[in-house]
């Protein structure tokens, strides 16, 4: 029996609580099917002893017999406190030992630290040996000095990771003996940490790339790591220099940490760090790749593939359509990147096979442009998305009282307050901070969602992040379907809060209208006048407000009726009027021809209407469009949607800024009133006032 075992007994020992599956899970921070695995341990004991069995009820309730404390007879105080570390886990514990360590260890060492024989370290050696094998490293043996590593070092620290990983990643989890003991020689010193975890998120900010909560304390590990080994004087061995955008955010981390850590540093462990830089994800980060646009135009075919296959439209989500396209850009690139090992990944996808049928079913617009086969993790990260945009759909109009426990300050409480009011009908009735969550009875609230785990919380709780990720959405959801099925919850009709969110989502498209060249700085100026008075700050991406689709296609940015004598020149004509404007300089043209010459003529986004584009960074000067109706339709080279009668010019200058628009566009074209009314209308004023007419009605105002 094991310790996590144990502690469930005990949790289950208190006959008067409500005890969950999914509350058991996020206690001690395994999947619902590893408890249901306990769960079976356990009831082996029962029968075998004549108790009445645990049963599951509806909603992953556990009911217990009123024999079930007899189980503590049969539990030895030994169980609680003496914990016999398993084979594989004395394995782990000495690899972790022999790797960390720059000198030979003897096996009467490792024995010691295993509290075991030297005996049993030798009948475990050929498993240690190959376990660390596994990680391309070779455990040398010389008879008067031991044991120790040889490989490269990027091996070395790599393995390492891998041990860490399950011993760090889940801090505020329980953690087994084995875990907490090879941590000791992996972690580093509290005081380093600290210091590494502030330059880290100092950079992020800095270099406006913001790391997933798995990715940062990834990172954090390494870090940690390669400190420790820089202090034993162990350095990453020579890299072949390449090129990447991570560059110089991994020279001004290392900066940094070798002054306030006080090691030396090397171009090879800048080299090393920028490579993992670019490999990990990213919630959000300001690119300088050419591909940003071009990845928003296939991430909205592949939604628009999904939806039809699955036949459930999720293309209104506009969470869904941004969230998607910023995972993608860690798709698209020659090296795929490394994903965490996460229970609730896996339990997804083996509750949602159909979702993950239906994702592999759609690929290949995803695989062609990236040049690749997409390996088993990128697809499992894809179908989160799928999978988190579907129950967001499902829970919009769920009615629950919530409310939020975090651990991070009022700041922190906000922004997810205003992540979880964006995604689900919740009425978020208080904020408190996870101290006070032992004094909430369930007349408060429905249940509690919180920043960490609420060990003596009376009512049912969720842990999610603060950012509030697509496995958090799932968590949320499966949270909501518990309480859905264990009892009759009151289906309320809350009155709508005014927010600072709301009312600047009110007055934007007035202001744009109303005076369109000054917009944006007018917008500026009420968007800090409106969040002071709610006592908000100003997030720095608040700043960047998202014109509508009409706010760009104005009168004077459309043109009907012009003759071209292929797509080229359609594509040279629909730029001219952004061009003799300043939007674009002469060359973002040619690599806008270029672009389609290369790609192909995924730019068409339906039929008989394209939308070409360049990179960032190409000659673009300022956001824009215009839009031009043919006189006569010419072939792009797509059979489905040739031939274009309306080539939409778009100029982009970062991530975000058209996004509003671009989104809107799309799911504009799906209504064919819409193209036929563009097709009849006579001039450019009436042609103007139908997008704007359409636009009202597709987006959700």
């Amino acid at each position: 029996m094991n310790k996590r075992t144990v502690s469930i007994i005990n949790e289950l020992n208190q006959l008067d609580r409500l005890v969950q599956i999914s509350n058991l899970a996020e206690q001690f921070q395994v999947s619902q099917r590893t408890i249901r695995n306990d769960l079976n341990a356990i009831n082996e004991i029962l029968r075998e002893n004549h108790l009445g069995e645990l049963e599951l009820k509806s909603g992953g309730q556990i009911h217990r017999g009123e024999d079930f404390p007899q189980i503590l007879n049969l539990v030895s105080d030994k169980d609680y406190y003496v914990y016999k570390l398993s084979k594989e886990e004395r394995r782990t514990i000495a690899a972790a030992m022999l790797i960390s360590s720059s000198e030979y260890i003897t096996l009467s060492t490792i024995a010691d630290s295993l509290f075991v024989s030297r005996a049993t370290v030798i009948n475990d050696l050929d498993d240690i040996k190959a376990f660390i094998r596994s990680g391309n490293l070779e455990v040398l043996s010389h008879p008067n000095k031991g044991l120790r590593v040889e490989g490269r070092e990027s091996d070395k620290r790599l393995f390492l990771m891998g041990l860490g990983n399950a011993a760090d990643a889940a801090s505020a989890g329980v953690k087994t003996d084995s875990e907490n003991a090879a941590a000791k020689y992996i972690s580093v010193q509290a005081g380093n940490k600290i210091t590494i975890q502030k330059i880290l998120s100092e950079q992020e900010h800095l270099h406006k790339s913001f790391l997933t909560d798995d990715s940062f304390q990834k990172l954090l590990l390494y870090l940690g790591i390669m400190v420790n080994r820089n202090l034993q004087g162990e350095y990453m061995e020579i890299r072949k220099k390449k090129d990447n955008t991570k560059y110089r955010m991994a020279q001004d981390i290392l900066k940094y940490i070798s002054q306030y850590c006080q090691i030396n540093t090397t171009e090879d462990e800048v080299q090393f760090l920028s490579e993992m830089l670019v490999m990990a994800r990213y919630i959000k980060q300001k690119s300088n790749e050419r591909e940003a646009v071009k990845i928003q135009l296939i991430t909205r075919q592949f939604i628009e593939n999904i939806s039809e296959e699955l036949e459930i439209n999720l293309n209104g989500d506009y969470d869904f359509f941004e969230n998607l396209s910023n995972h993608l850009e860690s798709v698209f690139t020659s090296i795929p990147a490394s994903y965490p090992v996460n229970p609730l990944v896996r339990e997804v996808l083996e509750d949602n096979q159909d979702v993950l049928e239906v994702v592999k079913n759609q690929l290949d617009i995803i695989c062609q442009h990236v040049g690749r086969q997409l390996t088993e993790d990128e697809i499992a990260y894809i179908t989160i998305h799928v999978c988190a945009a579907l129950e967001r759909k499902k829970n919009k109009e769920i009615a629950f009282h919530v409310i939020v426990a975090c651990h991070g300050g009022i700041g922190t409480s906000q922004l997810l307050m205003e992540r979880l009011k964006k995604h689900f009908n919740f009425q978020i009735v208080d904020i408190i901070s996870s101290h006070e969550a032992k004094n909430i009875s369930q007349e408060q609230a429905d249940f509690i969602i919180s920043t960490v785990p609420l060990p003596e919380c009376r009512i049912e709780y969720v842990i999610v992040s603060p950012m509030l990720n697509d496995e958090d959405y799932i968590r949320v959801g499966n949270k909501i379907d518990a309480l859905r099925n264990s009892r009759h919850l009151p289906s309320r009709v809350e009155a709508k809060e005014l927010t600072a969110k709301g009312l600047l989502e009110q007055l934007a498209p007035v202001i744009y209208r109303m005076v369109p060249e000054d917009a944006t700085d007018v917008m500026k100026e009420i968007r800090k006048v409106v969040r002071g008075y709610f006592k908000q700050s100003v997030e720095a991406d608040a700043e960047i407000f998202s014109p509508d689709l009409h706010h760009l296609l104005m009168e004077h940015h459309i043109q009907l009726e012009v003759e071209c004598t292929d797509w080229r020149d359609a594509v040279h004509r629909s730029a001219e009027k952004l061009l003799e404007e300043g939007y674009i300089e002469e060359r973002y043209i040619d690599a806008m021809i270029h672009n389609i010459e290369e790609n192909g003529p995924y730019v068409v986004l339906s039929k008989g209407f394209a939308v070409p584009h360049e990179g960032l960074e190409q000659g673009s000067v300022k956001v824009g469009m215009n839009l031009i109706r043919l006189k006569t339709p010419v072939p792009f080279g797509d059979e489905e949607n040739d031939p274009v009668e309306f080539v939409c010019c778009l100029s982009a200058v970062d991530h975000k800024t058209h996004l509003k628009a671009f989104f809107n566009l799309v799911n504009m074209l799906q209504n064919e009133e819409f193209k036929s009314r563009l097709r009849e209308c006579d001039t450019t004023l009436e042609a103007a006032h139908i997008i704007e007419e359409f636009e009202y009605k597709t987006a959700d105002y």
